[in-house]
């Protein structure tokens, strides 16, 4: 499975990103990955090697570029309850940082990088994201309508936009929250946002999860989860995007 770093151009620098892509010298649908807030490591590089092996070309951008190349924080082999306190002390001011705004910018080159790339097809591409990756895919699919045929979220805090944002989807959705996340009665809230916004989706909620469950290098890991989340995104994938670029 070729994979390599490459660097984005964006309106404030130089992104640095990870790429996998089948090896097959062909072009392949193209997903944008957005990692959580620990960022690219081990363990995203593995589950973009994963996706990428089912036949995507899958893009994994440092989110927080404008402070550092990855890893921007020093982190340990494994992120134990113990370890977030410090972690998200230092985690918080790049978020806070990252402002709607930079997120909408650096979409726009996300996005632009990945479509010229010579693997990549014509067709439309696919958002993906964990945890705040989640939230900025849903942005990032909104803010790029006809161009995302296809946006997948994980244990992210995807409403945090309210409901006016999900008027511009044009994507179909599918959403799969932690039970610590959100209550049925938030996740009732958001999917009749859903519903009056005429979006195409699958919201639901990942019975015996907390927030973080397909990371493997955490704490909140859940195996039977992470298996779940690609025995829904790979036929989710499949059919939006696929039959698209076919």
């Amino acid at each position: 499975m070729p994979t390599k770093m490459l660097h984005i151009p964006t309106a404030d620098g130089q992104a640095d990103a990870f790429a996998a892509f089948p090896d097959r010298g062909e072009r392949h649908p193209g997903v944008l990955m957005y990692a959580d807030g620990f960022g690219i490591r081990p363990v995203l590089r593995e589950m973009a090697r994963e996706l990428a092996g089912h036949g995507y070309y899958v893009l994994v951008p440092n989110l927080f570029y404008r402070h550092g190349p990855a890893p921007v924080i020093e982190l340990p082999e494994h992120i134990g309850e113990e370890d977030r306190p410090a972690l998200f002390a230092q985690l918080m001011p790049l978020i806070e940082a990252h402002t709607a705004e930079r997120v909408l910018s650096d979409a726009d080159a996300y996005l632009r990088f990945l479509t010229t790339q010579p693997e990549v097809g014509a067709g439309p591409v696919a958002v993906t994201g964990y945890c705040i990756g989640g939230l900025l895919a849903m942005r990032t699919a909104a803010a790029h309508p006809g161009r995302v045929a296809a946006v997948a979220g994980f244990h992210g805090p995807v409403g945090a936009d309210g409901p006016d944002s999900l008027h511009r989807l044009t994507a179909e959705v599918y959403l799969a929250h932690a039970e610590t996340d959100l209550t049925p009665e938030a996740l009732g809230e958001l999917n009749q946002g859903l519903d009056t916004a005429g979006v195409a989706y699958t919201s639901e909620i990942y019975p015996g999860t907390i927030h973080g469950f397909t990371m493997s290098d955490t704490d909140a890991f859940n195996p039977a989860a992470l298996q779940r989340h690609w025995d829904s995104l790979l036929p989710f994938l499949a059919r939006t995007l696929v039959d698209a670029n076919s």
